[in-house]
């Protein structure tokens, strides 16, 4: 199968459906031919690592590969900038309260495209379409204070059981190598 990135797609608006198949038709097609060879690993939903991942959606980011992690070894928690909501707050309590997780490595990355927009967004969104989102765009200037942010979050909440090994970092696109950011 071949591999495509974001740097060897053609800039530009594509079309949705291309010769009646749509991007989503593609992925059932990829679908059935990886269940043709599929076997059941025997797992179950509790991660062997024991820890929760939360991190940027951005295509750019492999975090299996990057954390040399195996299907099994984590819970892997993703939005439009890796922070923590509340509806992330609701994840890592079931991660840790029902399937035994105790660590949280939080992460961001350079070059993330909520440092270009504010919550202006949401006023505009609600300009076009005449309803207001009831969540925050959450959007921030500054990789390393959102994640500082996050950290607090997953700290202080009083839901959680384990907040003694939550870590946060920046993962550089342009390197691939992970950069701790210091909490105090």
């Amino acid at each position: 199968m071949d591999m495509t990135t974001s740097a060897s797609v053609p800039a530009g608006p594509e079309p949705a459906i291309v010769a009646d198949h749509t991007v989503t038709d593609r992925l059932v097609e990829a679908n059935e031919r990886y269940a043709a060879a599929f076997t059941d690993p025997g797992m179950d939903a509790r991660p062997v690592q024991r820890v929760a991942v939360v991190a940027c959606m951005d295509a750019r980011l492999d975090l299996h590969a990057a954390l040399g992690l195996n299907l099994g070894d984590c819970h892997t928690i993703r939005n439009a900038g890796g922070v923590v909501t509340d509806d992330v707050i609701r994840s890592l309590t079931i991660s840790q309260r029902a399937l035994g997780t105790r660590s949280v490595a939080l992460i961001h990355h350079t070059g993330c495209g909520m440092e270009t927009i504010t919550e202006e967004f949401r006023h505009d969104l609600e300009l076009e379409v005449g309803q207001r989102p009831a969540w925050a765009v959450e959007a921030f200037r500054d990789a390393d204070q959102d994640v500082r942010q996050s950290i607090e979050r997953v700290r202080t909440s009083p839901f959680l059981l384990h907040t003694e090994d939550v870590r946060g970092f920046v993962f550089d696109v342009k390197t691939g190598l992970l950069r701790e950011v210091d909490p105090a």
